[in-house]
């Protein structure tokens, strides 16, 4: 199957994406209840309807979107199975087995049920729901490891080398660094070759850890934690942050003064006249300004070479968003948050 007929069939999907307009209409809609009503009129109709049977309210569509997401990654996929292209959409997915790791070993440390385990769940990765329910069904943090190490997962690696240190100071950090850590390092090897493709992606993942890093910075400027200490958990592969520069960053005082060192590189757009008062409030606006930039330019590759796989991921990055956009709607109304603040929380690509 050649990229020419996989292109075509994504740009049918891209077609399907919500329009700004439709993002206006369902902000203005004045409760969660109209708001999954005029869900009817888009193209997940379907999902809604599923899964009202069992849920209602911000459940519904909370399962809804991840149901919908799920069995979009799922056919790009099988569009893509056995074709060089497969192994960029399998890191896209794998984004998703870090997640649903991540949230299974959270549930286990603060003891949460099963359910509200797998309510977070999105199996969009290799991990399918039969093997997540197999972990969420383990009693702690140890079991869910040693059964990924007794299925010879690959995950099982980082998990078990930074255990020990995770077993005497409890601190969930440890486990997720290491996640982050093997993820990263393994998509980058996937795509060291030279292929026009392996550049782009390559190029997009280290931006990503370039922003990662830049949120650890920023919080670890904000609570002091020692710059040594704070080194160990930043990622390696960044385009622009790598292991100086992040020390140079860590030293600095406050976050303004990170800011202002940024000024002297590619993400000189955070500087920005409006800036809160308060620090903490400072990080939150900057990390949504890095998820933008991170977003925007992932979602470029759609308008990319039309011959390219890369084109799919973009499409990929964009029905993400849209999905990111419903579930930060979705959430708004059910907390009757006012239309400004939803609005000011969206991403338009």
């Amino acid at each position: 199957m050649d990229n020419e007929y996989v292109n075509a069939r994504v740009k049918g999907m891209y077609s399907r994406l919500l329009t700004k307009g439709v993002y206006s209409a369902l902000i203005l809609k004045p409760d969660i209840s109209s708001f999954i009503k005029a869900m009817d009129d888009t193209p997940y109709h379907e999902d809604i309807e599923r899964a009202l049977v069992t849920k209602s309210g911000l459940s519904a569509i909370e399962e809804a979107l991840r149901h919908n997401l799920v069995r979009t990654i799922r056919k790009i996929s099988t569009l893509l199975n056995g074709e060089p292209g497969e192994k960029y959409v399998g890191i896209f997915s794998s984004h998703w087995d870090v997640h649903n790791l991540k949230t299974i070993l959270r549930g286990k440390q603060i003891q949460i049920s099963p359910q509200e385990i797998q309510e977070c769940l999105v199996p969009a990765g290799r991990f399918d729901k039969a093997l997540l329910t197999e972990l969420i069904n383990q009693p702690n943090v140890r079991s869910v490891i040693d059964l990924l190490a007794t299925w010879e997962e690959e995950y099982a690696v980082p998990l078990i080398q930074v255990f020990p240190d995770y077993a005497s100071k409890g601190d969930l950090v440890i486990l997720e660094n290491a996640l982050d850590k093997y993820y990263y390092e393994h998509s980058l090897v996937l795509v060291k070759g030279k292929s026009h493709d392996d550049k782009i992606i390559r190029n997009l993942i280290s931006k990503e850890i370039d922003l990662i890093n830049l949120k650890t910075i920023m919080m670890m400027v904000r609570d002091r934690v020692d710059p040594e200490v704070a080194l160990t958990v930043i990622l390696k592969g960044g385009d622009i942050i790598d292991e100086k520069t992040a020390l140079v960053l860590l030293n600095l005082k406050t976050i303004p003064e990170i800011i202002d060192y940024l000024h002297q590189t590619r993400y000189r757009f955070v500087m920005d006249s409006e800036r809160s008062v308060e620090e903490e409030v400072k990080i939150s606006f900057y990390e949504h300004l890095l998820d933008n930039y991170l977003i925007k330019n992932a979602v470029k590759l759609y308008r990319g070479d039309p011959l390219s796989v890369t084109v799919v991921i973009g499409y990929l990055w964009a029905k993400y968003t849209e999905v990111m956009n419903l579930r930060i709607i979705a959430r708004c109304k059910d907390a009757y948050f006012p239309p400004e603040e939803m609005e000011a929380e969206m991403v338009y690509v």
